[in-house]
């Protein structure tokens, strides 16, 4: 059970095969394992709230008046959403003393309303600003794959920013997490986690009640074990009637656009064989698998040469925090956050207008594809070791951030889902809709998660 969907755990508590005190306690117990990742996964496990929470919502469940079918399934958020009487750091000791929050944010309210228990909060890059998923202040959540328990020193990086959210989902410890994704921060630790990632078309969701990388770029994502998870914790988290499966897409007639240009350099091998061998799979079940080439995607690095989104909107956030506590944040955040006050209010305009020609030139080349897909990182999960070097740290970060970062450039709807063998390196399969095309782009994705299973 500790590794079940959504729809596993609600059938079970359906049919009276376990409680939702149980699932708790089970998550709970994960949590506090010794040899776990729990301790770097959380960073506040609210275990007394949780277990009060899961109580409640089994003696609603047996006097016939539980909210949803997923009341009482257990679930973490990332230590960016507001929840009343708790902290919210986003992953930094900048706001250690920081007062609780006085509201919860909507999107998490709104899953509290469905019955979903929460486990406390999850680990993450300081202020969401990185996609390895290191943090030098908590510690940094490991990848499930290749740990070495004998040594709690090694292992491979998680991705980030959500990494504690990944971490805490794939080791059975709720079962999904709330992140964001403001670059990939969903995606991309879903891929080196070996889970399924979600990005709405940004402001789909509110970002009401959590603290701010970009303004223009933030999405409000979760992170789970299958697409039906994504998409059942997504249409809660807007607002909309729950998500329920509709009648399959058949992946036969699907057309996919295979993105080409620099969106396919600096491959590891193992994304390049787990990717080759995902589009063989759709091919063979009758995917119309093509080569898409949109030269306006080398614009993109062009359009962020001064600085880009990211940097001078969290400079505008930031920069009271900085001369206040500067010496708290790490330096490699800190040193991103800076370069956005070196952008000028003209660079900032033309990134807009820039902006708006790639997403139109965009939108007219994609015209007719069901999806735009390529492999969601570049990297397997890279060693942590790997990142000790200034220049690898870098190197490393813009290459699982750069296929990723795309949907968000584009304001467009993206997932990942793994596409790899059982025992290789995680490795996602990224799958990008239209602007508010995110309903389309959870059939088809349940169509390809499908068929990469068979």
């Amino acid at each position: 059970m500790s590794h079940a969907t959504l729809a596993e755990a609600a059938a079970d508590l359906a049919a009276g095969r376990t409680t939702a005190a149980a699932l708790t306690e089970a998550a709970l117990e994960r949590i506090a394992d010794p040899d776990g990742e729990g301790g770097r996964a959380f960073l506040v496990v609210q275990a007394e709230a949780a277990r009060a929470s899961a109580r409640a919502m089994d003696a609603l469940r047996q006097a016939g008046r539980a909210p949803s079918p997923w009341a009482g399934i257990p679930i973490s958020i990332k230590d960016l959403y507001d929840e009343a009487g708790q902290q919210t750091r986003g992953g930094s000791k900048a706001l250690a003393d920081v007062a609780p929050a006085t509201a919860t944010a909507p999107s998490v309210a709104r899953l509290q309303r469905a019955g979903f228990v929460v486990l406390g909060r999850t680990n993450m890059v300081e202020f969401a600003f990185s996609g390895l998923g290191h943090n030098p202040h908590f510690g940094t959540p490991r990848s499930p794959w290749g740990r070495d328990k004998g040594d709690r020193a090694t292992g491979r990086l998680p991705g980030g920013s959500s990494s504690g959210a990944a971490v805490a989902t794939a080791d059975g410890m709720g079962f999904a997490g709330l992140g964001s994704d403001t670059g990939g921060s969903c995606r991309i630790p879903a891929a080196l986690c070996g889970l399924v990632g979600w990005k709405p078309t940004a402001k789909r969701v509110p970002l009401t009640g959590t603290l701010p990388l970009s303004f223009t770029l933030d999405s409000l994502g979760p992170i789970a074990r299958s697409v039906a998870c994504c998409a059942v914790i997504d249409s809660l988290m807007a607002g909309e009637e729950a998500w329920s499966p509709g009648l399959p897409v058949p992946v036969a007639g699907l057309r996919l656009g295979v993105l080409q240009g620099y969106v396919t350099e600096n491959w590891d091998a193992g994304v390049t064989s787990a990717f080759e061998a995902a589009l063989s799979r759709l091919s063979a079940a009758g995917a119309r698998v093509e080569k898409l080439v949109v030269p306006e995607l080398a614009d993109i690095p062009k359009a962020n040469a001064t600085g880009g989104y990211a940097s001078s909107e969290a400079y505008a956030f930031h920069r009271g925090l900085i001369e206040r506590q500067r010496d708290a944040y790490d330096p490699r955040i800190l040193s991103r956050i800076l370069r956005g006050g070196q952008m000028a209010a003209a660079d900032y305009i033309q990134l807009g207008q820039d902006r708006a020609r790639i997403i139109s030139a965009f939108a007219a080349r994609t015209a007719g594809y069901d999806a735009v897909v390529s492999p969601t990182c570049a990297l397997v999960p890279p060693a942590l070791s790997e990142i000790e070097d200034e220049a690898e740290y870098g190197r490393i970060n813009l290459l699982l951030l750069r296929n990723t970062s795309v949907g968000n450039f584009l304001d467009r709807c993206a997932i990942s889902l793994p596409c790899h063998k059982p025992g290789e390196a995680p490795v996602g399969f990224q799958l990008m809709g239209e602007h508010g095309g995110d309903a389309r782009l959870f059939a088809v994705a349940q169509a390809v998660e499908a068929a990469l299973a068979a």
